[in-house]
């Protein structure tokens, strides 16, 4: 487990956050493991940390790519469609308002799409609840210093990276509670060969599903990491 700098046990510093050096940071990590091939999973953030570093590093470290319920481009251009918009999983027309409505500023679902925060509050599992319960316990984030990184990655569309550089197989999980579906669909439609999981909402199927459901998603993910 990796956690970026100012997130989880990771040092937190006001410089380098910006995603392109998340996933240097990612490529340093595995060098400095030693690992000839790795099997990497992002979740949220973490998947464009992973395109990141496909983007800039190719795909000859790694053997296979899950990725966890991410837009490919938050930001929605104004020059979209819906049908782009939708299929990029755009989410905001301004990635400030944005900022400072997970912040806990007033915001409406037509300026920031609200659905992920609306899905975090929920917490019917019993595995979420206790999975918070820990992080509450042992991580102790400075929000301020975690959200350094947001607006650079909400303005980065990789939609060029998903559409031609993963070539290697691929598992995308997302869930009907989630306002990502159509992304994720149009992620498997351009990733030869790769995978979708769309959990139900009896499932907890939502942008946090594998903390929701843990059991469900690891048995989906050695599954599909032995094959």
């Amino acid at each position: 487990m990796i956690d970026p700098r100012n997130q989880g046990l990771s040092q937190n510093v006001e410089y380098g956050t910006r995603i392109a050096r998340y996933g240097a940071d990612l490529k340093d990590f595995i060098d400095h493991i030693g690992a000839a091939k790795v099997d990497v999973c992002g979740w949220s953030m973490g998947a464009s940390v992973v395109w990141s570093y496909i983007d800039l590093f190719g795909t000859g470290s790694i053997r296979k790519t899950a990725f966890i319920d991410e837009p490919i481009s938050i930001y929605t251009h104004a020059d979209w469609s819906e049908k782009q918009r939708l299929d990029a999983g755009g989410m905001t027309t301004s990635p400030e308002r944005m900022i400072a409505a997970f912040g806990g500023a007033p915001t409406n679902d037509q300026l920031v799409d609200m659905n992920a925060v609306h899905r975090y509050l929920d917490d019917s599992s019993p595995s979420f609840r206790n999975s918070e319960a820990f992080a509450r316990a042992f991580v102790k984030s400075d929000p301020k210093l975690m959200s350094l990184v947001l607006f650079d990655h909400a303005t980065n569309d990789w939609s060029d990276v998903v559409s031609y550089k993963i070539d290697v197989p691929t598992a995308i999980f997302t869930g009907e509670n989630s306002n990502n579906v159509p992304s994720q669909k149009w992620m498997q439609s351009v990733i030869p060969g790769s995978e979708l999981f769309v959990y139900s909402k009896a499932d907890q199927g939502d942008h946090f599903l594998a903390f929701k459901n843990p059991q469900k998603f690891t048995s989906d993910l050695v599954s599909f990491l032995d094959r």
